[in-house]
């Protein structure tokens, strides 16, 4: 399984690699948190893999944090509550907090997911609202 290797850091950001994410997902335990490597504070970021032909072992729910989720392969079938539907790469998937949650990989090749945890109704302003404009000097 490959290391996670901080590339760079100071008190405004951090940046990591993990390699291949393939590689790491396939050879390692099938799940990379994120948070703690990149010392996040107002999100929770996974990337998973569900094996071919398989259901994700629990229906869960959060007692705060929404989540959303980004099929990027595979395909299969996502349940909240009692709605279930077809899922793919692709699909976006948010569920609120008491949202009963699981889902299947019904396809032949790995299922990979990326799954972003943030406090259900904390989002006050986003993209352009939130953003500010400023000059900078391109270092590259």
């Amino acid at each position: 399984m490959s290391i996670i290797e901080k590339i760079a850091e100071s008190d405004n950001f951090t940046a990591v690699n993990f390699g291949k994410l393939t590689d790491v997902l396939l050879n390692g335990n099938g799940k990379i948190f994120l948070n703690e490597q990149t010392k996040a504070t107002g999100t929770e970021i996974s990337i998973s893999v569900l094996p071919p032909q398989t259901d994700l072992p629990i229906f869960h729910l959060h007692k705060q944090n929404e989540e959303t989720y980004l099929i990027l392969t595979g395909k299969g079938k996502f349940q909240v509550d009692d709605k279930c539907f077809d899922i793919s790469e692709g699909s976006v998937i948010r569920v609120a907090t008491t949202g009963l949650r699981g889902m299947t990989n019904t396809s032949d090749e790995p299922m990979i997911y990326i799954v972003i945890q943030s406090k259900e109704n904390s989002l006050e302003q986003y993209s352009l609202e939130d953003g500010i404009i400023q000059d900078g000097t391109a270092l590259w």
